[in-house]
């Protein structure tokens, strides 16, 4: 047994019955919806016409909310339905960047995430979903699709169909007849300010402080797209110019659509990525400083990896706790864990390096010798994985194309390792260190700055493979976020520390140098984090 939907375009006349009767059903909250219908107006007066679609959970058989989701607030239950349970939900909001269909919100009375639920309450009893009972035209078929006698069953074995992003590979089982791929592509047209409705596109209750975040540009949209062409069909500025924003975006644009939900992962996640690149780093530096014959460990800078460790992966845990909507849930990721979720996997992790820095500063503290090295070397394997494992939770994020990116992870370890670096520059220009630390600082640093450089480049450079990637990068090099990219990270966080800490050997330049790196990875963390959010999923 598997249910799904099938949604006929050729009946659907943009009733919004479905809406009311889903907010109806399951008391939504105003600003949020289960299901909703975008409006998209294609071509050019008088040659026009309206497209509706209905949006809503697609319901997939590999459904990538469920695996990220680290309480298992989401399942999938026999029949197919993706479910969800409330009383387990942290509002950790992964699965809404998990989930490619923009399907999932977070409740405003509950502060738990929510979607459509195929009305399973009343599938139990015998009922239809509460959208197929009052849809006036019969647009909306459910049905099990295993049952060769259904209707749903019949229109997809004589109808040709179309799902959302199929590319993601989650085996969407919404179906779409009569589709057009602009209404279904959602950077095909962009939210504008002069259509009907449009006031929602700043937000509704309890979105509306969140979306004024995202205010995504309409001019890196329209510049990207412009560019894109370009390169696609071999014409010149002139040619690209368009007259509209109609005739740029395929002759169509939005007639009616939902508000934006903002930047659900804001500042917090950024700052959690950089405290824990310094956690993780401070050990890491040590460690590769032991590897090279400095035995930082039996010196007093032994404390320095084991005292910043822990305070700034103290800060780290905090950070994950207020960018919860209930943060008094906290403790379910580690009391209710889904393990397949790298946010269940991390949390774990973090534990296990807090206990293992402890650990390690009783081994110093009480002169336990026989325990510095295995320790030494069983931390330092946990920071690699401290360092890393926000690249494999970004990885489930299916959602956001450029975190697909497979070397986040190397981009996230270097950053460990040059934090690390960084800190002991500005710890040893405090304490007057000898020169031998603040040379091994500088050749960390300058490999680190790189390193780094070379993957920032295969990240911009290499060719993605999806339009929302592409997007993303254009934002970066070109677009909102050009002059954070170009004159933050590449400038100050990489090129100019490179420059100083070549030309000149002080430990007050290495101190200098040092800061600007830190500032140059938080700023890094803050653009990686959020570019990819600005770019619509429905």
């Amino acid at each position: 047994m598997k249910y799904g939907f099938v949604i006929d375009n050729r009946k659907c006349i943009g009733c919004h019955a479905c809406t009311t009767a889903c907010k109806s059903e399951h008391d939504v909250a105003v600003g949020v919806n289960r299901t909703w219908v975008k409006q998209v107006e294609k071509g050019e007066f008088p040659n026009t016409r309206r497209l509706f679609s209905v949006m809503r959970c697609n319901h997939c058989t590999d459904a990538p909310c469920v695996e990220i989701c680290p309480v298992e607030a989401l399942y999938v239950r026999p029949d197919g339905i993706v479910d969800f349970d409330n009383d387990r939900c942290i509002g950790c909001k992964s699965c809404m960047q998990a989930c490619p269909y923009d399907a999932l919100y977070i409740d405003p009375k509950t502060h738990t995430a929510a979607k459509c639920n195929y009305c399973a309450h009343r599938i139990d009893v015998g009922l239809e979903p509460a959208c197929v009972n009052v849809c006036p035209e019969h647009a909306i078929i459910s049905g099990d699709m295993d049952d060769p006698l259904s209707e749903i069953s019949e229109l997809l074995s004589r109808q040709p169909v179309k799902v959302r992003k199929a590319e993601k590979a989650t085996s969407p089982n919404l179906f779409y007849i009569d589709a057009d791929d602009l209404s279904l592509n959602p950077t095909a047209t962009t939210k504008e300010s002069n259509y009907l409705w449009s006031s929602q596109e700043h937000g509704v209750g309890h979105y509306a402080k969140e979306a004024e975040k995202l205010a995504f540009s309409n001019t890196d949209v329209i510049a990207a797209v412009m560019e894109m062409n370009k390169q696609d069909n071999g014409q010149s500025n002139k040619e690209n110019t368009p007259k509209s924003i109609d005739v740029l975006l395929g002759k169509g644009r939005r007639a009616y659509d939902v508000p934006d939900k903002g930047i659900l992962w804001g500042w917090e996640v950024s700052a959690y990525v950089w405290t824990k690149a310094i956690s993780a780093g401070s050990f890491l530096f040590a460690f590769i400083a032991h590897l090279m014959g400095h035995d930082i460990f039996s010196t007093s800078l032994s404390w320095v990896a084991i005292i910043v460790g822990l305070v700034f992966l103290g800060a780290t845990g905090l950070l994950l706790i207020k960018d919860l909507d209930r943060p008094d849930r906290f403790l379910n990721v580690l009391l209710r864990p889904q393990w397949k979720s790298w946010l269940v996997r991390g949390g774990y992790s973090i534990t296990a390096f807090g206990g293992l820095l402890t650990l390690l500063g009783a081994a110093t503290y009480f002169g336990w010798t026989a325990l510095m090295t295995p320790v030494i070397w069983l931390t330092a394997i946990v920071a690699v994985v401290v360092a890393i494992y926000t690249a494999f939770l970004f990885a489930q994020a299916k959602g956001r194309d450029f975190w697909q990116s497979p070397t986040l992870a190397i981009h996230m370890l270097v950053h460990s390792v040059m934090a690390g670096a960084a800190v002991y520059g500005i710890i040893a220009l405090i304490l007057g260190e000898s020169t031998e630390t603040l040379t091994l600082v500088t050749q960390v640093l300058i490999t680190g700055m790189v390193i780094n450089l070379v993957t920032i480049a295969f990240e911009m450079i290499t060719t993605h493979p999806t339009n929302d990637a592409k997007l993303t990068v254009k934002s970066i090099l070109s677009g909102r976020y050009k002059v954070l990219f170009w004159a933050g990270i590449i400038l100050v966080g990489n090129l100019l520390p490179i420059a100083i800490l070549s030309l000149v050997d002080s430990s007050m330049i290495v101190g200098v140098a040092s800061a600007l790196v830190l500032i140059g990875i938080y700023i890094t963390e803050h653009v990686w984090v959020e570019a990819p959010q600005r770019i619509p999923l429905s």
